[in-house]
């Protein structure tokens, strides 16, 4: 045990480690026998587990937290319905662990190919959003990697009945119930700790706001892979279905404002915003959408109560609410060179019926996901045929974008000779 990790992380690592060795050597059968018997457990301890996050949800309130954050936290049975129905698809998803890939026959006659394997031991800190217990959990088993989660205070009784529920639903499996384990203590000294615990854990991936991507990337002796924050844009050009536009960021907007994936910010040609602009304000603002405008767009929407004058950081904010900044470019190069600046590599894109428009938007911005003429919303594992993502990652690692199973492995060289020895 080092100086810096207590008794009681230290067991924590040491059961992940075990159990993933057993895990990394189950069938598929094995693990999605597994999933289903978890799925079931869940169902059946619904009432435990609505009453727990009604109690989370009751003094976060209390506490004030935020609107936006409160949503997050928040279950209720259509929620918990959707959280069950995607672990179930799950497994239905392809196994990625043992598959192999990029075979090759030497000169000399070795025969070489990769293998996909588990990462192994995942860390993995978010918060306010108790869904995420059980998406990691199902990615985590299926790709054959066992995982330790650290959820936030406000989500503390949630996730205590969710691994509960987990645990015993793999009890009798042939998966150790220490695979999945949770620091249900909200010591936040315990955070460092899993951080520093590189003999046990492989990765960790938190998810949550930029503090705690930062605090990670700056105190961890293992690989971080960061993201999920989203600054997201769509830009309507001058050719573009402006009827069409208006519902697509509606979407972006109003489907769900809470989450990374939610619209931020409208660009729009200079050539169509006198048109747009004043339609696209009156469609939202009755959904309860309030604006921050430049200049120009502001001069278009003065006198309207929704719309104020953005301040200078208003495009680099990541609303998270029913919040949406609006500006006028001149023309598509400015639109690129806005989002360079103000994005986070997330998800943007453009509504547009020019092809060459389109092309050359997709050529020059570099985010995660690049969309035309769709919304943002789409950005998410279950939309993009992954199952339930752990995460979305906007780094350049060997993860970019939604996280799903073969995005939780690794590979190994295998290499078959006849006693071959090299000259």
């Amino acid at each position: 045990m080092t100086n810096t990790m207590s008794n009681y992380m230290l067991k924590l690592g040491q059961q992940a480690k075990a159990a993933s060795r057993t895990l990394a050597h189950v069938s598929t059968a094995q693990k999605n026998a597994a999933l289903e018997k978890v799925a079931e457990q869940i169902e059946k301890e619904t009432p435990e587990i609505l009453a727990a996050n009604a109690a989370d949800h009751a003094e976060a309130g209390a506490s004030g937290l935020g609107e936006a954050m409160l949503d997050r936290l928040l279950l209720n049975e259509k929620r918990l319905q959707t959280i069950v129905s995607d672990l179930r698809s799950v497994i239905s998803l392809p196994d990625p662990a043992g598959e192999h890939f990029d075979e090759q026959l030497m000169p000399n006659g070795l025969k070489m190919h990769k293998q996909r394997v588990p990462m192994g031991v995942l860390g993995v800190i978010y918060e306010s959003r108790p869904n995420v217990t059980v998406d990691v959990a199902g990615l985590a088993l299926k790709s054959g990697n066992c995982v330790i989660m650290r959820g936030g205070k406000e989500t503390l009784r949630s996730n205590v009945a969710f691994i509960g529920a987990i645990q015993r639903g793999l009890k009798g499996s042939e998966i150790p119930a220490e695979a999945i384990q949770l620091v249900a203590d909200t010591d936040r000294g315990l955070v460092l700790e899993l951080l520093q615990m590189d003999q046990y854990v492989d990765m960790i991936i938190p998810r949550g706001g930029a503090g705690l991507h930062d605090f990670c990337r700056q105190n961890s002796r293992i690989p971080v892979i960061t993201g999920g924050i989203g600054i997201c844009h769509l830009f309507v050009d001058e050719s573009a279905d402006l009827d069409k536009s208006i519902e697509v960021i509606r979407n972006a907007k109003i489907q769900r404002p809470s989450v990374c994936n939610s619209l931020d910010t409208a660009l729009v040609h200079q050539s169509v915003a006198s048109e747009l602009l004043p339609r696209l304000v009156k469609r939202l603002s009755a959904d309860g959408v309030a604006f921050r405008a430049d200049a120009t767009a502001y001069a278009l929407l003065k006198g309207d109560e929704s719309v104020k004058l953005a301040g200078d950081e208003d495009f680099d904010t990541e609303w998270l609410s029913l919040m949406l900044g609006l500006k006028v470019v001149n023309n598509l190069e400015e639109a690129i060179e806005h989002i360079a600046r103000h994005s986070t590599a997330h998800s943007d894109g453009i509504l547009t019926n020019d092809p060459a428009n389109a092309a050359h938007f997709l050529e020059m911005v570099d985010s995660a996901a690049v969309y035309v003429n769709a919304s943002t919303r789409f950005t998410d594992g279950s939309q993009m045929g992954l199952g339930a993502e752990i995460a979305i990652s906007t780094q350049r690692m060997h993860a970019r974008g939604p996280m799903g199973l073969r995005e939780l492995t690794t590979f190994k060289w295998v290499v078959q000779g006849d006693y071959h020895v090299r000259s």
